[in-house]
């Protein structure tokens, strides 16, 4: 069970083989326990009541029940019946008596609800720390801040307690703490999933979010909550379809050189870069945007207008409440005193200059590319400041929900110093099929559903490192036969720039890699650790051109991996400007644009 994923995939194979979800949810509470963060929970449903949930569920059937026996967790500013919503202020507290529909309508799919999440109070921020409870950590790196507000949404997923949490996004809520915790955060069209039910930050852009370790399991949870609500005057008929294989030929708006802005970061810059260079392979044309209207359009956000709607959404609360508020999110909110009427509609009028001035822009592509963070501010540097790195998170999100686009952030490689990399992907409403099959694709070209390096024990004694590079990879054709023989996968990992990747005849489809003296590069790989006992055995079941030989790594280190003579690769396409197996696997099994 410890070795078990939890995304959707691994958990309803579980499941088929007579698993039973109260030993998953009794996983999810124990996995918690060892990460030892009381930050990541508000309220967390007690195990056995939790377990009396999970009993209840009728029998396994994942075609009337998509997301059955998948633990998920809630934003503590939605609704779940007989649990508190809190909006991470105790003052404001409340018992509400139905779910809101988004929690509704997973726990109708066989989802099972594990509790409440910390967040910004009253969703107000982009960094996870104004909360008066602990401030959950990040998943990976202690030095980062866990991102908000969805903070805890974004970190139970990363530490594999949740199959998917939900979440909010008005400003980057669904986006910020994905990137900076390594998961997938999809945000939908406006109105697409109810926000009845919801607390308000600000209602005519607030959207509920997803949270999820792959991209095809962010789809099926927002599937399963996506729906028109009469009784929510912000819903839309926005369904969620379109989901599937990604064009092989697509029109990528992208910052152009001169207006993309890193907050001088050039890691991170050469992150996005590299994404670019994955994008391209999968089909994309690349075009450069001036994105000075995206920014000024931004601006707006916390401004005028839509701050003195966040006041309008607690302004009674907070006026029978002194004191009750977070400081940082007293002093924002409360700044909108100084905002007249006046104000408000000349904030309304210029989004509609600026809605009218990108329409073309946003039409003239199918899909935008951007960093979904600039940089990646510390703990530290929040601590000296805690509203200038919180506006800088915001730089390629503020904007998103104000011209109405649906987008999707996904993990990339690892940056240059091992911190997470992440890239946003956005169209315009109503195609949030074609940002989540790009989307999916491009985390294809990484690894899908791979575990973080945080959650995957190093290699013990008994066992050896071993570096796949294609087939054997999880999710790839022979992954099975490392699994026979006992390997187990620890993570994402790549070359030294020294090599070049091979499409070698056959079947199933497999890469070599050669060494090579000149125009070498680096190529994604994934280290497994194996049974040293065993290594010899699967050897002898590799057939030719294949072998087993020392392979040095970005880090400088050796490891024993899989090469291929030089003459069968010389004779075979070269295909090592894919990056990688997955990538060159995705782009042969994606159609064409036309009919999306």
């Amino acid at each position: 069970m410890r070795e078990l994923s939890f995304d959707r995939d691994s958990l309803h194979a579980f499941y088929a083989e007579g698993g039973d979800p109260a030993e998953v949810l009794a996983e999810a509470h124990r996995r918690l326990a060892e990460a030892d963060d009381p930050g990541v929970f508000i309220d967390l449903i007690p195990l056995a009541e939790a377990q009396a949930a999970a009993r209840a569920l009728p029998p396994f059937d994942t075609d009337r029940f998509p997301l059955w026996g998948l633990p998920f967790a809630v934003k503590d500013n939605i609704d779940a019946a007989g649990r508190p919503t809190t909006a991470a202020c105790p003052a404001f507290a409340y018992v509400p008596s139905e779910d809101a529909p988004a929690v509704a309508r997973l726990r109708a799919a066989g989802a099972l609800c594990l509790g409440k999440t910390n967040l910004d109070q009253f969703a107000t921020g982009l960094v996870g720390l104004r909360t008066p409870y602990p401030a959950p950590r990040n998943a990976l790196d202690p030095d980062l801040p866990p991102g908000g507000s969805s903070s805890g949404s974004a970190v139970a997923v990363a530490l594999g307690v949740a199959a998917f949490a939900l979440g909010t996004d008005t400003a980057g809520s669904g986006r910020v703490p994905a990137a900076l915790n390594g998961v997938v955060g999809l945000k939908p069209s406006l109105g697409a999933i109810s926000t009845r039910g919801v607390v308000p930050a600000c209602r005519t852009l607030d959207c509920v979010s997803v949270f999820a370790p792959t991209v095809a399991d962010a789809w099926a949870a927002f599937a399963a909550c996506a729906g028109f609500d009469p009784a929510d005057p912000f819903s839309r008929d926005r369904p969620a379809t379109g989901f599937g294989a990604a064009p092989t030929a697509f029109r990528l708006g992208v910052p152009s050189t001169a207006t993309r802005r890193f907050s001088g970061d050039a890691l991170q810059a050469a992150s996005f870069e590299a994404a670019l260079g994955r994008l391209r392979a999968l089909g994309a044309e690349i075009v450069e945007l001036d994105f000075a209207p995206f920014y000024a359009c931004a601006a707006l956000l916390y401004e005028g207008a839509w701050v003195a709607e966040r006041l309008a959404a607690i302004a009674e609360f907070r006026a029978a409440h002194p004191g009750a508020l977070h400081p940082v999110t007293e002093r924002i909110i409360g700044g909108a005193e100084g905002l007249s009427a006046v104000d408000a509609f000349r904030g309304l009028y210029r989004l509609a200059e600026f809605r009218r001035q990108l329409e073309p822009v946003i039409a003239s592509v199918d899909l935008i590319a951007v960093p979904t963070i600039p940089t990646l501010h510390t703990l530290a540097e929040i601590g000296a400041d805690p509203i200038g790195p919180n506006s800088d998170f915001g730089t390629y999100t503020n904007f998103v929900n104000l011209l109405d686009l649906c987008g999707i952030a996904v993990p990339v490689d690892p940056r240059a110093d091992g911190r997470p990399g992440s890239v946003t992907l956005l169209a315009a409403a109503g195609r949030d099929g074609l940002t989540a099959s790009v989307a999916a694709a491009l985390h294809a070209a990484y690894a899908p559903g791979r575990k973080a390096p945080s959650r995957s024990a190093p290699p013990g004694a008994g066992e050896t490192e071993l570096l796949a590079v294609g087939a054997h990879m999880t999710g790839m054709a022979l992954e099975p036969q490392m699994r026979g023989f006992g390997a187990r996968p620890l993570g994402p990992a790549r070359t030294a720039p020294c090599y070049r990747l091979a499409a070698l005849p056959g079947a199933p489809a497999r890469p070599g890699l050669t060494r090579v003296a000149q125009r070498g590069a680096a190529v994604e790989a994934e280290l497994w650790a194996i049974p040293t006992d065993r290594l010899g055995a699967l050897l002898a079941a590799i057939p030719a051109p294949l072998g087993l030989g020392r392979v040095r790594l970005e880090d400088g280190r050796e490891v024993i991996g899989f090469l291929a003579e030089a003459a069968a690769c010389a004779a075979a396409p070269d295909i090592t400007a894919f990056g990688g197996w997955r990538a060159y696997v995705a782009a042969q099994q994606t159609p064409s644009l036309a009919g999306v």
